[in-house]
């Protein structure tokens, strides 16, 4: 883990080291399989497998535990994250060959093109656009994080947005939010207010269902009772609610996979890739011969 110097890890009673213990080995099993998890996420799955009760006490010693065990190197600081404070860096590239190897990795053409659906992803948290985005980069999908509801001016910008791809296709939001009051009301919203400014299209709830919510049994919060939302809500599924944080990450990234293909004609896809393919080949031999004549260029 480079140079970092570490405290001393703190001396525990038998239950909190083996706390310690259980929380090390869920972030080192999700670091594995190339996941990285925010704290909320890490406190979900701990309640999940009735390793802590699920309380603030509890939230808040997860945090401090965490915290503690990054500042001693008992848990890598790359396998967390904190997806609202993230610096803005500003680019910078060694050469011509240097900035061709980003234009390789970041260009894409429409691999929509042709299709007869157009397709978004929105979730309700940012803490889980690290779990969705590698599947929406792979099949060139917009992900949208709206935090709730969402501004008037987000609204206006993803209709006209919409509406540009709207002319021949239809077009579908898959959404990703919580079961309670306001994550059970977002789909009305959202579609109301689209359809507002215009927009023909239909929000479809992937994540979090009730199906869902009795396959995996996440654990229950209380509904909240001061959402203006909640009596509607609770005469229809009683006084639970339930996190999208406490499904797993594989089962997220499922989910979003399946739900895109569905809608997605794998033919038409695969022969965009193609040409992508031929035209950063092309564009990796430019590369590679302007370097040679410009070797003063070159870092």
């Amino acid at each position: 883990m480079g140079t970092e110097q570490y405290r001393e890890p703190k001396k525990l009673n038998s239950a909190n080291q083996r706390l310690l213990d259980q929380i090390i080995g869920v972030v080192e099993d999700y670091g594995q399989q190339g996941y990285k998890l925010t704290l909320r996420q890490l406190y979900y799955q701990l309640v999940s497998q009735d390793i802590i009760p699920n309380t603030m006490l509890s939230y808040k010693k997860i945090g401090k535990m965490l915290a503690d065990a990054r500042m001693c190197g008992q848990v890598d600081w790359n396998i967390i994250e904190d997806r609202v404070r993230v610096p803005k860096i500003p680019s910078s590239w060694d050469g011509i060959q240097d900035i061709v190897k980003s234009a390789l990795y970041s260009y894409r053409r429409n691999r929509w093109q042709g299709q007869d659906n157009y397709v978004e992803v929105w979730v309700e948290k940012d803490a889980l656009s690290g779990v969705l985005l590698p599947i929406t980069q792979e099949y060139h999908v917009h992900l949208m994080v709206n935090k709730g509801y969402s501004s008037v001016s987000a609204m206006h910008d993803a209709a006209l947005r919409i509406m540009d791809e709207q002319d021949d296709k239809s077009c579908t939001i898959l959404y990703f939010g919580d079961h309670d009051p306001s994550g059970e009301d977002m789909v009305r919203d959202i579609k109301d207010r689209l359809t507002e400014f215009g927009c023909d299209i239909e929000v479809e709830k992937v994540a979090l269902t009730m199906a869902q919510i009795q396959r995996y049994n996440p654990p229950p919060n209380p509904v909240k009772m001061t959402d203006s939302r909640a009596g509607r809500y609770t005469d229809r599924h009683g006084d639970e609610s339930w996190e999208l944080d406490a499904l797993k990450p594989q089962v997220l990234k499922n989910l979003v996979t399946s739900n895109i293909q569905n809608l997605l004609d794998m033919d038409k896809f695969q022969d965009i890739v193609e040409r992508e393919n031929a035209e950063k080949r092309a564009l990796e031999k430019f590369a590679k011969d302007y370097a040679k004549k410009h070797p003063e260029n070159e870092d």
